[in-house]
């Protein structure tokens, strides 16, 4: 079971759409909701209708149910099979009814916030195979700020954010025994290398549709409908969603590698050293 992790703006929807185009492989949009294993919330998943009322709702602000074209009742009728009720089990249920939904045999995962929660949920799901995507820190920054969902617009929130994901990724997957990084420069450069290695690495065979992902990414991406919160207040537009991701839907644009070296000002690029220089050298970025 792939599941795609990594900072955000760092290519996981790029690769999500790229391992959904195989024949054989289901991702759906972000789920979130694996990380409510971690105490104290997975005490409420421990029956039927806690498991379904919590994965369901997810995230309890703004509920994505919607995005994954799944009826409630359906996913019930799933749940209610399991017995005695077993919280990973359950999730299965929800990827399985997915992959039945897109009339294929297997399943993975695209949540970028997964990067934190690497060991809790391989613990829940042994057949998970973590692929780490990390991407230049000051390119997936600059189109981080262009985002609704960016931690602050300054260079200093940013860089610290970036940071702290990519080190977490890196310490929890090295205590994984199932964990691969790849580079999105490498991703975007060598395409068919990098998706090969990244077969292997879940035991898929490589398929030329991969590389055409760009055919089927707009239909899919319709999925991503709009997020309204409790009161009714419309968090995310449909449209809105869909302009984040425009850049996934076409071929892979080597322009977008490096591009901070002319998006950036001295200043700025002084900036994000001084606050996780250290990371980009770790990971063998210049700087």
């Amino acid at each position: 079971m792939p599941i795609v992790v990594g900072a955000p703006r760092s290519g996981t929807t790029l690769l999500r759409l790229m391992l959904d185009a195989h024949p054989d492989m289901a991702i759906p949009p972000e789920t979130g909701f694996l990380a409510l294993v971690a105490p104290p919330s997975g005490m409420g998943l421990a029956d039927h209708n806690g498991f379904l009322s919590a994965v369901t709702g997810f995230p309890p602000d703004a509920s994505g149910w919607h995005d994954f074209g799944i009826p409630a009742e359906r996913f019930r009728s799933e749940l209610s099979r399991i017995e005695p009720f077993d919280i990973a089990e359950g999730f299965r249920a929800f990827y399985r009814l997915y992959a039945d939904r897109m009339k294929k045999p297997r399943w993975g995962d695209k949540t970028p916030a997964y990067v934190h929660h690497i060991q809790t949920i391989h613990g829940l799901l042994p057949e998970a195979r973590f692929i780490h995507i990390i991407r230049d820190g000051r390119d997936a920054c600059l189109s981080w700020r262009r985002t609704w969902f960016r931690p602050g617009d300054d260079i200093r929130t940013l860089a610290l954010h970036w940071r702290g994901w990519v080190l977490t990724g890196r310490q929890q997957g090295t205590r994984c025994p199932a964990y691969m990084e790849i580079r999105y420069e490498h991703l975007i450069a060598d395409t068919r290398r990098t998706l090969e290695s990244i077969c292997r690495f879940v035991n898929l065979e490589f398929h030329p549709a991969m590389m055409r992902y760009y055919e089927r990414a707009p239909e899919r991406l319709k999925e991503h409908r709009e997020r309204r919160l409790p009161d009714g207040v419309v968090l995310v537009t449909h449209e809105q969603r869909l302009r984040n991701q425009e850049s996934a839907t076409r071929p892979p644009n080597p322009a977008r590698v490096l591009a901070w070296r002319l998006s950036m000002t001295p200043e700025e690029q002084r900036e994000f050293a001084r606050y996780a220089g250290d990371a980009l050298r770790m990971f063998g970025y210049e700087c």
